[in-house]
């Protein structure tokens, strides 16, 4: 466990408050964020390292060997950053996605796009197994995206299994943990459950979240250190496929009303930003879109290359 200076662990907060905050978007993945800021084998690896050694650590009370063993510095500060931020962007997320969804899908459809760049950057050599990796990662992840969402149950042990399913969506870097809770028709039952403070609900969900991302890390580690090439490439599929979801301009063809009489988009399809007004009668906020399209990508350039110079610097 490396230490870190002050400097390093406030930018260690804010990479976490981005993954909080692309993990609030149905369409965008935390582990994308974590991928390109260079943090995710180490993030992989502080999971997995919560094991059975850890627990007979902690059963000696050997508090500072535990804390060590698991990455405890590390953990906690990129945790916080995510809580922090799921907490305090829950409500201007939904503000925006119910007033402002073009421009807001404008800007993560570039922040995806540069991702996909960035992330395929690491493949260090391209076979014909690694480029059908990528291939069935984006046949995967459109194949999620055109998934209709159904109406579930909200008993503890669905809940529990929503956590389970949407941690291990969460970091893999392309597909979102949240849009999967949107399928499982989650979505908003959560976020409205974090801004209205259920514990119960929150407990049952960060239980589920804990109990799969311990699972999956683990499987998630191995293919990386042991298939590399084809890993990352799946990865990147993963985020190529994703931009069916996070197109900004779509017509709804079917909707549905959710359990407080608000109706909400079932099935919608991607249309050109010149037929939109006329098929939906909304602004397209074209030029906003691709002034926020470009911001997004330039976004994550600029994350990658700093990201490159403090490495280097290292």
């Amino acid at each position: 466990m490396e230490r870190r200076s002050l400097r390093e662990y406030l930018l260690l907060f804010s990479k976490g408050a981005g993954m909080g905050a692309a993990d609030v978007v149905p369409g965008v993945s935390g582990g994308t964020i974590a991928f390109i800021t260079g943090i995710y084998e180490e993030l992989l690896g502080s999971i997995r390292s919560v094991n059975g050694e850890a627990i007979k650590l902690l059963l000696r009370f050997n508090l500072k060997g535990f804390w060590k063993h698991i990455n405890g510095n590390f953990l906690v500060v990129l945790i916080s950053g995510i809580l922090f931020s799921i907490a305090s962007l829950s409500r201007l997320i939904l503000f925006l996605l119910e007033n402002y969804p073009e421009m807001l899908w404008s800007f993560f459809f570039g922040l995806i796009v540069a991702s996909a760049v960035v992330v395929s950057k690491k493949i260090t050599r391209w076979r014909l197994g690694v480029v059908l990796a990528g291939l069935v990662g984006a046949v995967i992840a459109y194949y999620i995206t055109v998934a209709t969402p159904t109406q579930t149950s909200e008993a503890y042990w669905f809940i529990f299994l929503s956590g389970a399913v949407a941690i291990c969506a969460m970091i893999l870097p392309g597909i979102s943990g949240s849009f999967l809770l949107v399928l499982l028709a989650k979505y908003e039952f959560i976020l409205n459950a974090v801004k209205d403070l259920r514990a119960d609900i929150i407990a049952v969900f960060g239980i589920g979240c804990v109990t799969g991302i311990l699972a999956f890390s683990h499987v998630l580690n191995y293919m990386l250190k042991n298939y590399h090439n084809v890993t990352v490439a799946l990865l990147t599929g993963f985020m190529v496929g994703s931009l069916n979801k996070v197109w900004p301009w779509k017509l709804t063809l079917e909707t549905y009303t959710d359990r407080h009489g608000a109706v909400k988009p079932l099935v919608q399809e991607n249309v050109l930003p010149s037929s939109y007004e006329a098929l939906t009668g909304q602004e397209p906020y074209l030029v906003y879109g691709v002034v926020l399209a470009i911001a997004g990508f330039l976004l994550v350039y600029l994350v990658d290359r700093f990201t490159e110079d403090s490495n280097t610097e290292v």
